[in-house]
């Protein structure tokens, strides 16, 4: 059996869109729906948390948002894998963090740079890699939450370049790729976070480019 990590933020943990409301369903999260999807071929290991950056920090929080940082540990603790799945940068385009989509892009970069380092140095043979352009952000009347994205017509600017730096890093890096915008779209009420259905897509959008990759 194939062991995937599903690397991510909020989008992954499966946060719900209403404030305050519910974390979604466990069978409703994609990296849940990719692993129904694959047939009992692979184990999906889901590690999202709320506000995690690619590779900037945030001092706002008490948990380690800084994903360079706190991924050797979760490459050592789940090893060995077949597959990394990252879906992270929506929190890198909040102007206090980072502030573009371009930015985030290095930081996806970083990130690849970082699994294949880990294992080189182990002498071990480095999972495969994709690396996954967030949904876009949306126009919502919530003002805190796009207050955090400076405004939103920031927000949907920057998140809309998501998809095009992340494929050129992929190609640059021999990575693969999927742009979770073209089967998943924010919820207008926060304008960042997704309904069930919305998380459940991503899931089984990733299915076909996973067993593609893996052979499975």
């Amino acid at each position: 059996m194939k062991t995937i990590l599903a690397f991510g933020d909020s989008l992954t943990y499966g946060a719900n869109p209403m404030p305050g409301g519910p974390r979604h369903a466990y069978e409703d999260r994609w990296p849940t729906r990719l692993e129904a999807g694959l047939g009992g071929a692979a184990r999906v290991i889901a590690e999202g948390l709320g506000g995690r950056t690619t590779a900037s920090d945030d001092w706002y929080a008490a948990a380690d948002r800084n994903g360079a940082r706190i991924l050797p540990t979760l490459l050592e603790s789940h090893s060995p894998l077949d597959l990394v799945i990252i879906m992270l940068g929506t929190n890198d385009l909040k102007p206090a963090i980072c502030g573009s989509a371009l930015e985030a892009s290095f930081g996806m970069r970083r990130l690849v740079q970082i699994i294949r380092g880990h294992y080189a140095g182990k002498g071990e043979t480095a999972p495969q890699i994709i690396l996954v352009a967030p949904p876009l952000i949306c126009d919502t009347e919530n003002a805190d939450m796009i207050g955090h994205f400076g405004g939103i017509q920031h927000a949907i600017d920057q998140s809309g370049q998501f998809a095009v730096h992340y494929a050129r890093r992929a190609q640059e890096w021999n990575t693969g790729f999927f742009d979770a915008s073209t089967v998943a779209r924010a919820d207008p009420l926060d304008g960042v976070h997704l309904d069930a259905a919305n998380t459940s897509a991503i899931g089984e959008g990733l299915v076909p480019v996973v067993k593609s990759m893996l052979g499975i």
